[in-house]
């Protein structure tokens, strides 16, 4: 397993990250339920990731009812005793309660998000606590003074966004430098072959105030596993549950990339899903891939990712078929992808 720093922070942490989304079962109130796992078979697949040098597990409070995920991985951490090896992400932005303050990034919001965290988690700090998505209605400055506050008291130790619009990634940053304040050290964004759109000025912003991206759904809900087909989605998967993704994921486009994806696959005798992640892991700014799983087998599979060095010209295969359409204003610049 490759460790490497989280942005400009002397954190190290492993280039695959274990997603935490489907932990504990969740029941019918929650979107995850049908694609989550027991508890038992959450703690098995953390206890092979561990083995196997993963350090780093993401969740976030809103994963399964009333913090699910967060209470299934402080449980494990309890029982196994391995607070220390663990980098621990979670989030916070979204509705945990009804009311009035009952979602957001206020500091009234975060000050209490942080807390119940804190307690489902059983530890008394988080190692990357991230603003789960920007919120309009709350001053930024706000927002990361109340993150600055948490980690001056110790409770938080670095700090991190995740689905901002490049806009507002920027504001906050030029914030932090102008009052003195934590910045953000990572960008946790939806990245993959077939999402690809950040690279018009994410990428950018990243890699030169030196924030660590952290893609999800690097295998598209599963689309880049190759088991589907147009004709043909397997029952209990999670793209024959969620049929509008299903329906933003079917087009002509995303079948000719898997097709590429499958064939570099067979070319180096590796698997779909491997060769998907293996070409994240290749994006620039990318610091670690965040993967979920549901089973050990699945949880196997993508471990080997990590070990799968992706030849030039399958790297450079995958980009062109997956290649993004820049538009304007950057086509009219006149730059090359990313060095606008």
């Amino acid at each position: 397993m490759e460790y490497r720093q989280l942005g400009q922070s002397g954190l190290r942490v492993s280039n695959l990250c274990l997603g935490a989304m489907t932990f504990g079962l969740a029941n019918d109130k929650s979107f995850m339920h049908g694609v989550s796992c027991d508890q038992d078979t959450s703690f098995a697949i953390m206890d092979r990731a561990l083995a196997a040098g993963i350090n780093f597990i993401d969740t976030a409070d809103v994963y399964g009812q009333d913090g699910l995920s967060e209470r299934v991985i402080g449980l494990w951490m309890q029982e196994r005793q391995n607070r220390e090896r663990v980098v621990l992400a979670t989030k916070f932005r979204f509705t945990m309660h009804r009311g009035p303050n009952g979602k957001g990034a206020s500091r009234h919001r975060i000050m209490h998000a942080v807390e119940a965290s804190l307690r489902r988690l059983q530890t008394d700090h988080i190692d990357l606590y991230q603003v789960h998505m920007q919120d309009i209605d709350t001053p930024e400055e706000e927002t990361l003074r109340a993150l600055d506050d948490l980690v001056r008291q110790g409770k938080v130790l670095y700090i991190g966004a995740s689905n901002y619009a490049a806009y507002r990634l920027m504001e906050s940053l030029w914030a932090s430098d102008r009052r003195n304040l934590e910045r953000f050290v990572a960008f946790q964004v939806q990245y993959s072959l077939l999402v690809r759109e950040i690279e018009r000025e994410h990428v950018p912003v990243c890699t030169k105030y030196g924030l660590g991206i952290l893609p999800w759904s690097p295998l598209a809900s599963g689309f880049l596993t190759g088991k589907y087909r147009a004709e043909n989605r397997p029952e209990g998967s999670r793209l024959a549950k969620w049929q509008d993704t299903y329906k933003r994921l079917n087009q002509p486009r995303n079948w000719k990339i898997l097709d590429a994806v499958e064939a570099v696959a067979k070319e180096l005798g590796s698997t779909p899903a491997r060769v998907s992640l293996a070409w994240l892991l290749r994006r620039p700014a990318v610091t670690s891939v965040i993967f979920g799983a549901r089973s050990l087998a699945q949880l196997e599979d993508n471990l080997a990712a990590a070990e799968l060095q992706l030849p030039d010209q399958a790297y450079e295969q995958l980009n062109e078929v997956s290649a993004l359409d820049i538009g304007y204003p950057y086509t009219f610049m006149g730059g090359e992808q990313g060095r606008w």
